[in-house]
């Protein structure tokens, strides 16, 4: 059995003769990617807080990045974040919650419950417990619930260990004794399956990864192959089951209804790109830089910036100018170069207020970054797209209008550089099985992967002018492959 690591926010409040397990600083886990390499242990987050953007957030975030496991894992902590994420599994709890209630005699539930490692303190609810957990992998969830002859579930919340009284901490310390003692079992999959196409727009976009147009491109090709290609709004959530499979034609983002969309598609069962633990892998730069380097998949020299201490560190390692990216941006916004020690403190000092973590990384000026189209692991597209006239970056925001955006130059899959194709390929595969987007800069020194983006651009006359209808007719299989499977 592999080891147990028991992250905490503060050591020095922390009860270390409670656990037998090593403890260790959430800042050193994140700090320190090298700790565990080679190793798998298995990760407890007990961090003071699950926010998004917040050090717990990012421990179970590079958890993943790292190869090991975690609990909560940062698809939990999405999932719980808001209650539309998670209220299709609360008819299925609230009836178990009420199964294990009727007929047996006991104390009333508080209107606050607390379930430790799927264990409640209250044996009525052992089965309920643990049906809890299976949906929701957490060291400590907290339930508000509604009392009647019906108990209803308004809520459930991570519960950091942080809010925990010292008679909470004790039970938790026991769950968690009796949780590592046993081997470590992933959560069941809960997919049904079943057929027709949805794709989830917005019109009014500034930079979609689709046209409306290249969209009806699509559906003429899929039509020949008898799929029907609808597109919806971001209003059409409660119909989503009436489709086959979902083709996420907006920006994706965690913290947005794309996340949800995708979410929901996942639970019904239905192929989806982007996929809930890709969006979540592809949005997020800190993630991504550490999955390259645990692959082996060249990057530029990165530095993490968790605080001002680490300014002077990136300045030595990188030198100016450098460039400074909020974990989570899209198409060039939040990522900006800096010139000089006194622009990357002004900078990151107030990104730092919305994200406690950012990257920064070697400047790599090149004319053009390649983009490598992959598809359920084999090659889709290939484009240069140039960068915008007189800057840096393939669009330019800072315009005081609309973004310009760089020109680019289509080529056939057999026109690229075997080393450019063979490292977006392995990019992208170590995202998983969808459809992604590996932006690459080929210079003197080498290849090396700038992103990996969950639902890059699919435009009719850019993306597919090499390769043509075939980049349409193998997305349109891609779907009906795992349809009937």
């Amino acid at each position: 059995m592999s080891d147990w690591i028991i992250l905490s926010t503060a050591l020095a409040g922390f009860d270390h003769a409670a656990t037998k397990h090593k403890v260790l600083a959430t800042r050193d886990y994140l700090a320190r990617p090298e700790m565990f390499r080679g190793a798998r242990p298995n990760i407890i987050n007990l961090s003071r807080s699950y926010a998004y953007q917040s050090r717990g957030y990012y421990a179970s975030l590079l958890a993943a990045a790292r190869g090991q496991r975690v609990i909560p894992s940062v698809e939990t902590i999405i999932d719980l974040s808001a209650r539309k994420l998670y209220e299709n599994a609360i008819p299925e709890l609230e009836d178990a919650l009420n199964k294990g209630l009727r007929g047996a005699e006991g104390e009333p539930l508080p209107s606050r419950l607390r379930v430790f490692f799927g264990t409640c303190i209250d044996p009525r609810l052992e089965r309920f417990g643990r049906l809890l957990f299976d949906w929701f992998r957490a060291p400590v969830l907290e339930l508000t619930l509604k009392q009647g002859d019906w108990v209803s579930i308004s809520k459930v919340a991570l519960l950091p260990f942080s809010k925990l009284d010292e008679k909470g901490r004790e039970t938790l310390f026991q769950a968690m004794a009796r949780y590592t003692a046993r081997q470590w079992k992933d959560a069941k999959s809960r997919a049904p399956a079943r057929y027709s196409f949805a794709t989830l727009v917005d019109a009014n976009e500034a930079l979609p990864p689709s046209s409306i147009d290249s969209l009806k491109h699509w559906a003429r090709i899929a039509a020949r192959m008898g799929v029907s290609v609808e597109p919806i709004t971001r209003k059409d959530l409660p119909r989503l089951a009436n489709f086959d499979a979902l083709f996420i034609r907006e920006t994706t983002s965690i913290s947005n209804h794309t996340y949800r969309f995708a979410r929901r598609a996942q639970q019904e069962g239905m192929p989806v790109i982007d996929d809930p633990v890709s969006m979540i892998r592809c949005t997020n730069k800190v993630y991504l830089d550490e999955l390259m380097a645990s692959n082996g998949i060249p990057v530029p020299d990165t530095v993490m910036l968790i605080g001002p201490e680490d300014f002077q560190r990136a300045a030595d390692q990188l030198g100016f100018p450098m460039v400074l990216k909020v974990p989570d941006s899209s198409f060039s916004r939040g990522v900006k170069k800096v010139a000089s020690m006194a622009e990357l403190k002004a900078l990151a000092s107030a990104w730092l207020h919305d994200s406690e973590v950012l990257i920064a990384q070697k400047f790599m000026p090149t004319s053009f970054d390649w983009r490598i189209g992959v598809l359920g692991g084999k090659p889709l597209f290939a484009v240069q797209y140039l960068m915008a006239k007189k800057h840096w970056q393939i669009v330019q925001h800072d315009t005081g209008g609309k973004p310009l955006e760089g020109g680019f130059k289509s080529f056939s899959l057999a026109q690229v550089p075997p080393l450019v194709l063979d490292t977006g390929l392995r990019a992208a595969c170590s995202i998983g099985d969808g459809l992604y987007g590996v932006d690459l800069k080929e210079t003197n020194d080498g290849v090396f992967v700038i992103e990996v983006n969950d639902n890059p651009n699919l435009e009719h006359g850019v993306e597919d002018a090499a390769e043509k209808d075939e980049v349409w007719t193998r997305l349109t299989n891609w779907f009906i492959e795992r349809i009937a499977t």
